[in-house]
Parts: structure tokens; C-alpha cells; sequence
């Protein structure tokens, strides 16, 4: 089951394509603003709705939407709520929309982490911003990436190091490579040859890969 979660922050031109192709729709708190402005409805919305407009709020209960609210003072961003319902619905595909771009970087950076719960594991899931996507891998793991010729892909290391790095089509390749926790190294690489592909051995890695303008098919 494809689920699309949509969090508070800007949602960039196109990404509403990713709505179109979704089976449940779950509007974490100010998300559904921004579905609102697509003029989308959720199937559900979650969280601590301080960021909701109280009319709005009503409007989405009398459409028939399936409203969860908790306090203000809890253990987990609404976005980290929106996920967790998302896996206990079944989901096997889920993207995040509104993750990225916003005002707070303390909320973009816990979005981007929260790709590595283990619970994620066997989802596909993905955080998307326009041409900007981001998933996560952990040991064993080995990626399909998704880009053309001259799109850049990154890989981070998070939780320690990544060892056993492995990639296939890249300009620049690694072997079996270690990357170092904190360090830049796998930053700005670039697909040449696809199809392109990331393994590991051991640890967890983002992997973020940008299409730029030109960057052409093969």
C-alpha cells in the first residue's frame, strides 16, 4: 500500500504528483493546510493540530476525515505520529512531503533521521522536495538509485560509520569503502552509468539524489 505523508513545511512545484499515486493520504497537523491549498483532502490527520486552523479543523471533520488529535506535550513530532500510523496501516511505500525547506532546521533535521527507524526497514520510503530525494539503507542494504546521467547523489553516514560502501555507474567509485561518521566524503557524487546502485555491508547511510537542470537521459 502506497501512503503519502504530508508534514508542515513548503511542498515544492510537482509534488503533488506523488498524492495522485497514493492510497491513504495522512496530513501530519499543519499538512493539511497545505493539501487544503492543492485543494486535496486527507484521509486522515494527526497530530497536536496547533499549527491547524480550528475552522479548517472543522471543515476536514464534517468531510469525513478521520481526525486524531494528542497534547501539545508529548514524546514525538506529528510527523513522527504520521509515520507510525502510516507502517501500522500496512504501508509498503511511503513518501514524505513538506519534510524539507521550512523554517525550523531542528524539525528538518528530525525528518530526515526519521528515515532511519528501524521500523522503516522494510518500507520503501522516501523523503521528497521538488527534484530532491532522500532514503536510507542499513547493513546489508543495496539501493537501486534512480537518477540519469548528471544526477548527483550523496551518501551520509549516520549513527557511526558506514563500512563495505559499495556503488555501481558513479563517477566516482567505491569499493567495499568506509565512510567516516562526520565526514564529507561521500558528498556530490555523480550518476554516469545507469543503472546506478549504493550497497553497504555495515551502519546506515542517507542517500540523497538530486536531479539537476541538463542532467539528461541515457
Amino acid at each position: 500500500m502506497r501512503v503519502a505523508v504530508v508534514a508542515s513545511g513548503a511542498m515544492a512545484e510537482g509534488d503533488a504528483r506523488w498524492l495522485d499515486a497514493a492510497d491513504l493520504v495522512i496530513a501530519a497537523d499543519g499538512g493539511s493546510a497545505s493539501l487544503e491549498a492543492l485543494g486535496r483532502t486527507p484521509h486522515r490527520l494527526i497530530g497536536d493540530l496547533d499549527s491547524a486552523d480550528t475552522a479548517h479543523v472543522t471543515r476536514l471533520d464534517a468531510a469525513g476525515v478521520a481526525i486524531e488529535r494528542h497534547p501539545a506535550d508529548k514524546e514525538a513530532t506529528d510527523t513522527e505520529l504520521a509515520l507510525r500510523a502510516a507502517i501500522e496501516a500496512g504501508a509498503t511505500e511511503i513518501v514524505l512531503l513538506g519534510a524539507l525547506g521550512g523554517r525550523r532546521l531542528d524539525h528538518e533535521l528530525a525528518n530526515l533521521l526519521l528515515l532511519a527507524d528501524p521500523r522503516l526497514d522494510a518500507v520503501d520510503a522516501r523523503i521528497v522536495r521538488g527534484r530532491t530525494t532522500a532514503r536510507v539503507i542499513g547493513d546489508g542494504a543495496s539501493l537501486p538509485l534512480e537518477g540519469k546521467p548528471g544526477g548527483i547523489v550523496s551518501l551520509l553516514p549516520i549513527g557511526g560509520d558506514a563500512d563495505g560502501v559499495t556503488t555501481e555507474g558513479l563517477r566516482w567509485p567505491l569499493s567495499r569503502a568506509t565512510l567516516g561518521f562526520g565526514a564529507s566524503r561521500g558528498i556530490s557524487n555523480e550518476i554516469t552509468t545507469p543503472p546506478a546502485s549504493v550497497s553497504l555491508e555495515r551502519g546506515r547511510l542517507v542517500v540523497i539524489e538530486t536531479t539537476l537542470e541538463g542532467a539528461h537521459s541515457s
